[in-house]
């Protein structure tokens, strides 16, 4: 009865139909230009993409929203003082810097 049972399963090896289809599922997971493990890869890639594309929407709300409140006197005032330096002809600035190195 063993000696049965392995010439069934050698008969299987055997038959073309199976190799040919071990050939194929090998081809299409490994070798092929789109294989299982290229879908991997562009997956990732793909899902990397979506995450870039959420924080930029998310950024072009903000700025829209800067927009908004620039299109405001006392908003643009506000910038062209903190971002350009610029003031107003009878005041003076001062700018301080902060040390970044820890005092002892």
């Amino acid at each position: 009865m063993k000696l049965s049972k392995k010439f069934k399963y050698l008969s299987i090896l055997k038959n073309p139909f199976f190799l040919v289809t071990v050939f194929f599922v090998t081809w299409i997971a490994f070798f092929d230009s789109y294989s299982l493990l290229e879908h991997r890869s562009i997956n990732k890639e793909i899902d990397k993409l979506e995450d870039n594309k959420s924080y930029f929407e998310n950024e072009i709300s903000k700025d829209k929203r800067a927009i908004k409140e620039l299109k405001n006197g006392d908003a643009t005032e506000k910038y062209a003082r903190e971002k350009y330096y610029m003031k107003r002809t009878n005041e003076d600035t001062y700018i301080i810097e902060f040390d970044t190195i820890e005092q002892k």
